[in-house]
């Protein structure tokens, strides 16, 4: 029997697990199909998942222990940047926490929470693009939305504006997904039943967490070299531009491109070179708009030339960084500062995730049927937990 103090471990693990595996359907459907905005709808769905979870089980801390094992699971991914997953989901899982602690359990609380949830979202994107090309990339975006009011008669929009106006749509989605969680959770409460164990039979298969594929050795200097080497990329972009900046990613490119190569799967994929091919392409014209609308810029081709070889640096860094931090002596590590039901809860997460995926609905039926596909993994939450209960026992 699992000690009570363990539960919540437990449950954030099957939360977790089913939220990551929501993030993945989604998420890849998303990719292939290259939807616009497909941050804020994963955004969407983890909020009303979120809210609804805790419907479930309303306990203090749970959901924010549940956005760091999903965090954790959605940035180990191959084609994931650590950044990126890791910061947006665990701000989400933070925000809507804190609302519930603060101001309860109900309908005006879980509005807000979501309000803030889809705008931390949308100053992720921000944050993240920014941190991915730089500060340039902005001229750039605003460059091309005004651009686009010409085409239909409309006056040009300052920055602030573009932004007030996208958080206005952020928003009223945010209110819509507090909502619809808070709905669906409840109604998940009335739903839910035993799922036949037949479905489980096969069990849950124990995966090694941070599984290290290819043999692949993990070192701790390489590991300091990496965290180091984000923030003089970084900074040698912003403050002395594409020359030094240029210099030292591609020097760092060279090496580690090629000594993780196996790693680099996004590398290998057009979408990501075709992306950084139309970065410099939209800067190049767009850099300088007049009332003659779009002319070539010199200024802006090297511009959008040092935003995609900075691109590549932040790609080839933080996947270099993600499978040195499968290092076993990072695991000792962490064991010994106390948060090894932390790493527990992740490897079961992790050892459930192929069966949670096949259980839960398709893209086709998320597409169809959104709200019941939201509210499946809710009512197989319980199941998962007595499953979890049965064959697991955190220390």
């Amino acid at each position: 029997m699992v000690k009570t103090q363990s539960d919540i471990w437990l449950k954030a693990s099957v939360v977790g697990g089913l939220w990551a595996s929501m993030e993945i359907i989604v998420g890849s459907f998303l990719h292939n199909t290259r939807i616009p905005f497909a941050g804020s709808i994963l955004a969407f769905a983890g909020t009303i998942l979120l809210i609804g979870f805790y419907q479930l089980w309303p306990q203090k801390g749970l959901i924010i222990r549940a956005g760091f094992i999903t965090a954790i699971m959605k940035s180990v991914s191959p084609s994931a940047i650590i950044l990126g997953p890791m910061t947006g989901i665990i701000t989400e899982a933070a925000l809507i926490e804190l609302l519930i602690i603060l101001f309860g359990n109900n309908i005006p609380s879980v509005a807000v929470a979501g309000i803030l949830s889809l705008s931390s979202a949308l100053f992720h994107k921000i944050i993240s693009v920014i941190i991915l090309y730089g500060f340039d990339v902005i001229k750039v975006y605003v460059n091309v939305i005004n651009f686009a009011l010409k085409q239909f008669g409309v006056s040009e929009a300052n920055p602030k504006e573009i932004l007030w106006a996208l958080l206005a749509v952020y928003t009223i989605t945010g209110i819509i997904a507090g909502v619809l969680g808070l709905l669906l959770g409840r109604k998940a409460l009335k739903l839910r039943a035993n799922i036949p164990k037949d479905v489980f039979e096969k069990g849950i298969r124990e995966k090694e967490f941070f599984e290290i594929r290819d043999n692949k050795k993990t070192k701790t200097i390489l590991m300091w070299i990496h965290i180091l080497a984000i923030p003089v990329g970084l900074y040698l972009f912003n403050f002395h531009g594409l020359i030094y900046g240029g210099i030292f990613s591609l020097a760092y490119i060279l090496v580690f491109g090629i000594y993780y190569r196996r790693a680099l799967r996004r590398l290998k994929k057009p979408i990501f070179w075709s992306q950084l091919i139309l970065i410099v392409l939209l800067s190049t014209l767009f850099w300088n708009t007049g009332e003659k609308g779009i002319s070539i810029s010199a200024k802006g081709f090297w511009v959008g030339l040092e935003m995609m070889i900075r691109a590549i640096f932040i790609v080839i860094a933080f996947s270099a960084l993600s499978v040195e931090l499968r290092n076993e002596k990072v695991r000792t590590f962490l064991f010994k500062i106390g948060v090894g039901r932390f790493y527990q809860s992740v490897g079961i997460a992790f050892g459930a995730l192929p069966q949670m995926i096949a259980l839960l609905p398709t893209a086709k039926e998320i597409i169809k049927k959104p709200m019941a596909s939201l509210l499946k993994p809710m009512i197989f939450a319980d199941s998962w937990l007595d499953i979890f209960k049965k064959d697991y026992t955190l220390l």
